[in-house]
């Protein structure tokens, strides 16, 4: 007989905690080398400060609740948060937003709720949408990609840190951006006339969203997760797109593959909706989880004010997460499914 394999964060299993986490920091290196190659290094100062501002709030939290930290600062677990969020956030940060995003993530989106493991939130989609809700402005600063200019250097990297923000002529708003805004534009003269367009969906991010794509499916190779989420959420996506693409109008949503290659796509896909604590257990729970995810992520995008909506869309579904297990998960072996087991 097979028995339903579900990946809940018990403390058994072929792949420990610690393991897991290694491989979640491993598998986002290439997603991460593509940003600093189009974005500069910002991202990389993200990572380094966010990862200290991590293991210290994390330690804080851990001796406040009266137990040992050790353990906990050895499971990688916070870093994973750190590093998922420095990913989102825009390169070239100020240092106080690392402050804030961390420290919401970690005392807000985890321990609040009794750490690792009963956190009903992605811990790192909380701090990203506490602060794009209160800073949108410098939640909206990203650097121009390579190709449009030459991105900023590590000394503007570190003076961003110590709050001198970019030039003007380094900024750029991202593609998302310019098609929420767009008004009276074919797709196809939209693509010839924007600079930060390239082949398939902006210049940059389809690289980038290339990269995490590489990392999710190693991952995948890894067993670390299934298949059912990211590729219900793509899905869900794309369809979305294509009923909303209508050819290419001035009022068009863009095509799918603009939108799998834009924004958070793949990284919201492989390695946000994928946290075992958060999402549904089942797998036919989780493919309704990521199907629900990628319809939502198009309906902000195209009809809400902010152009990339991963994080809401998670967050939106973690909420109901428990709602789709209550329907989904399989019957208990020997009862019908009408009886409580």
């Amino acid at each position: 007989m097979s028995w339903l394999r579900i990946t809940s964060p018990h403390g058994h299993g072929p792949l420990s905690t610690q393991r897991v986490m290694q491989l979640v920091l491993l598998a986002t290196l290439p997603g991460v080398v593509a940003q600093t190659w189009f974005f500069g290094p910002g991202t990389l100062v993200n990572i380094v400060v966010g990862g200290a501002l991590a293991l210290g709030f994390e330690w804080l939290a851990v001796s406040l609740r009266g137990r040992e930290p050790r353990a906990a600062l050895e499971d990688f677990s916070v870093l994973v948060t750190s590093t998922l969020l420095c990913i989102a956030l825009p390169p070239y940060s100020p240092w106080w937003l690392l402050v804030v995003g961390i420290a919401s993530s970690v005392l807000l989106g985890k321990h609040l709720f009794g750490g690792l493991g009963y956190n009903p939130f992605n811990p790192a989609m909380v701090g990203y949408v506490v602060l794009l809700i209160s800073f949108p402005l410098q939640m909206s600063s990203w650097a121009a990609p390579r190709g449009l200019t030459t991105p900023p250097g590590l000394t503007d990297a570190l003076s961003a840190l110590l709050g001198t923000p970019l030039a003007d002529g380094l900024t750029s708003a991202t593609p998302l951006d310019i098609l929420r805004q767009n008004k009276g534009l074919l797709m196809e003269d939209l693509y010839a006339t924007t600079p930060q367009f390239g082949r398939w969906a902006g210049i940059g991010w389809e690289w980038v969203n290339i990269g995490f794509l590489i990392g999710g499916l190693w991952l995948l190779y890894q067993r670390v997760f299934t298949w059912h989420a990211p590729v219900a959420m793509l899905a869900g996506l794309g369809l979305a797109a294509l009923i909303g693409y209508d050819g290419g109008s001035s009022i068009s949503g863009g095509s799918p593959l603009l939108h799998w290659l834009s924004g958070a796509t793949m990284f919201g896909a492989f390695f946000i909706i994928t946290d075992p604590v958060s999402s549904a257990t089942s797998n036919r729970g989780r493919l309704l989880f990521g199907a629900l995810i990628g319809i939502v992520i198009y309906l902000i995008r195209t009809q809400g004010n902010y152009p990339d909506a991963v994080a809401f869309a998670v967050l939106i579904l973690n909420f109901a997460a428990p709602l789709i297990d209550q329907y989904t998960v399989p019957r208990a072996y020997g009862h019908n499914r009408r009886e409580d087991p």
